[in-house]
């Protein structure tokens, strides 16, 4: 006797292995909006930066300008004094001296504040699940970096940093109806 398999069952031996192989096809999406290459060049090079030393001409060369730096706000004084100020009690004499500094010079102060960042976003798991709408996996990492520099007629008189050294998030989308899913309303009246 001898053991053939059937066409449909070696059809679907191949489509599964096929389908195991596909994790490939899945779409994934990179967002880089930095001049850095890191969340720690970024931060050693604001840290770099001495107040009441380093100067507008010294920013540029360490990639930190308007026109090299993506998703850089230009701030003017009255921008900076809204944010520090912003119905705060905060007596000014309780401010950083640069702060401080910048305030006092009116339009002479404006500043920069630089967000930056490096996020990939990647879908995993089963490509048939996530082609069928039943389970969408997505892996998102990366750095987001923030940082204010104020200056008072082009001298450095603060800066300060912050934000996401380690971004790692994984979202997990379950569809009990699979493409059916997001039909909504719509989709159920066509069916009547």
């Amino acid at each position: 006797m001898s053991l053939k398999p059937s066409c449909s069952l070696v059809f679907v031996l191949g489509a599964l292995a096929l389908l195991q192989g596909c994790a490939s096809l899945l779409p994934s999406t990179t967002t880089n909006a930095a001049q850095f290459a890191s969340f720690e060049e970024a931060r050693m090079t604001i840290e770099s930066l001495v107040p009441y030393q380093s100067d507008v001409t010294t920013l540029a060369p360490l990639g930190i300008d308007p026109l090299q730096q993506p998703n850089t706000l230009i701030l003017t004084h009255s921008d900076i004094a809204k944010r520090v100020i912003n119905g705060n009690l905060q007596n000014r004499d309780d401010l950083d001296k640069g702060i401080q500094d910048c305030l006092r010079a009116g339009d002479a102060c404006w500043g920069w504040e630089i967000k930056a960042s490096r996020i990939a976003r990647v879908r995993t798991g089963s490509f048939f699940m996530d082609f069928v709408n039943l389970k969408r996996t997505t892996e998102t990492s990366g750095w987001r970096f923030n940082a204010t520099i104020l200056m008072v007629n082009g001298l450095v008189v603060h800066r300060t940093w912050g934000g996401q050294p380690a971004v790692q998030e994984v979202e997990v989308r379950r569809n009990p109806l699979g493409p059916l899913q997001d039909g909504g309303p719509g989709f159920v009246q066509g069916l009547r």
